[in-house]
């Protein structure tokens, strides 16, 4: 008896499971990644106790954040849908060099921040989440009063000083002064040797996954192949991101053929900016990114701003548009096309800031959900679905700030509608572009459009968006049914014998 109560009690949990479960990435890629970027200084203070000269009510000096405040909102992070997190610089720095740029010794953390012991942890509590870490190395300058400067046997590690008056040329790029910190000289062996085996300590040492590359392009190509071949034998899927300076132009493709697997453009941001800051914008300036004849041939990072950048809320707001609605529109595209979206720490809370240090805030954690929880529900689909992540991407409809495209990756059609503008649109697709004969299913707004005549009609809300799997039309489930019919006749066979034995029991 106990037997067929244990079978019954399994058939019947395993009978309550959902009949379909999503699908499921194997062998993570970084193209499957969605970084949170952090300022260590401004994210979160978890230890007053490393809070030396700290103002948090100066922009200019450091405000409190440290390695344990990341600790601390790890969870949250990762409630979002974050797989990776993106830190500016851990090393030691000058006085006030709250951003982490200004490195005074490559092989100690910044006391503000905390000890190697803690930056340890974190990783490691970052890696029990499934999370990736990132740490900015910089590679192109030092600290004004590094020691290096005024020692007599290290002149020829830095570039003569000199300003960088043609922006557009690559030699004054790579050997001026830029914010008159000294400029590393990385032809010389013995600085191009010291950078690498630093790089190679610190993932030996901590374990990161992967080093953001500060001013990528002040750095010749030569370095790069032989950083990103070194680095690279240290650490399977080691990742490197490089990040362009903003008043330069240039020729992406030069730095992946040199190992760096992916790199902010600043002029596809920029595009982003202008197409999502305000409604009724063209989305036909974006969509050539993707076309597989002009890609890079290496991951794009899309992102909205950064660091260096003034905050994305302050055009939306400069538009007299609402922040909130901006960014569900802008993310729910950045999130479902190529590339891999860097998030910039306040985003979810739409901060607001100008020209630096103004875009680096104090981050708050006491606000308004409603964007956190948008931004949840689009990281689970990007994180469920690999057509978002892999799939290849067409254009089907793209008209008066409406865009439909689709990502297909083996077998799994994912169909994107993005309203950006300020009135309902009506697009019809046809089963030249879809299948024939199945249904979309909505998963953002649970929107349902069966196909009718060899025809989808979407309706979409003005300033409104929604992710679709296409997938055979749903109707009676008739393998479900007879489970749950084998469900209940297994029940009151169940009910039966326990009965049958409760009057054997009486009568004996």
């Amino acid at each position: 008896m106990k037997k067929i109560t244990v079978f019954l009690i399994t058939f019947l949990l395993l009978s309550a499971l959902p009949v379909q479960a999503a699908v499921e990435k194997k062998d993570r890629q970084w193209q499957d990644e969605s970084v949170y970027s952090i300022m260590i200084d401004r994210f979160n203070n978890g230890d007053t106790k490393n809070d030396i000269d700290a103002n948090a009510k100066d922009p200019y000096v450091y405000n409190g954040g440290d390695f344990q405040g990341i600790i601390d909102k790890l969870d949250y992070i990762q409630d979002m849908g974050f797989t990776a997190i993106r830190l500016t610089p851990i090393f030691d720095n000058s006085k006030n060099g709250y951003h982490g740029y200004w490195v005074n010794d490559f092989y100690k953390v910044d006391e503000h921040f905390g000890s190697i012991k803690t930056f340890q942890k974190l990783v490691k509590e970052a890696h029990k989440r499934k999370m990736k870490v990132l740490i900015d190395f910089v590679t192109n300058n030092t600290a004004a009063n590094h020691p290096w400067v005024n020692d007599p046997s290290k002149q020829e590690w830095f570039h003569k000083k000199q300003d960088i008056n043609d922006w557009n040329n690559q030699e004054q790029v790579e050997n001026g002064w830029v914010d008159g910190l000294p400029d590393l000289n990385q032809d010389n062996p013995e600085v191009k040797k010291y950078l690498i085996n630093t790089a190679k300590w610190w993932i030996k040492e901590t374990d990161v996954d992967g080093y953001s590359l500060p001013e990528v392009n002040h750095v010749p190509l030569s370095f790069w192949n032989d950083f990103s071949t070194e680095i690279k034998k240290e650490k399977k899927d080691f990742f490197l991101l490089g990040v362009m300076s903003e008043k330069t132009a240039i020729d992406l493709n030069k730095y992946h053929n040199a190992g760096i697997d992916s790199l902010f453009d600043y002029t596809q941001s920029e595009k982003l900016r202008k197409a999502f800051e305000t409604t009724n914008q063209p989305f036909s300036p974006l969509n050539p990114a993707f076309d597989s004849s002009q890609k890079p041939s290496g991951l794009t990072a899309n992102f909205f701003d950064n660091e260096y950048t003034v905050r994305f809320t302050k055009d939306i707001v400069d538009q007299r548009q609402f922040p909130g609605s901006r960014w569900k529109t802008a993310l729910t595209y950045v999130y479902t096309t190529p590339g891999i979206p860097i998030f910039y720490y306040g985003t979810e809370i739409a901060l607001n800031g100008g020209e630096i240090p103004d875009n680096r805030r104090q981050m708050n954690f006491r606000t308004e959900k409603e964007l956190i929880d948008y931004i949840t529900k689009l990281a689970e689909q990007r994180n469920q679905l690999p057509s978002l992540t892999r799939g290849k991407m067409e254009v089907l409809y793209d008209k008066g700030g409406m865009v439909v495209y689709k990502r297909v990756y083996k077998g799994e059609t994912s169909v994107v509608a993005i309203n950006n503008s300020t009135k309902s649109q009506k697009v019809i697709l046809t089963d030249e572009q879809l299948a024939d004969g199945k249904e979309l299913r909505g998963l953002l707004g649970g929107d349902l459009v069966r196909s009718r005549d060899h025809q989808y009609i979407l309706i979409t809300d003005r300033d409104n968006s929604e992710i679709y799997v296409l997938t055979e039309k749903s109707g009676i489930n008739i393998s479900h049914i007879a489970s749950l019919i084998t469900v209940l006749i297994l029940v009151f066979i169940f009910l039966f014998l326990i009965i049958k034995r409760s009057k054997n029991k009486v009568i004996e």
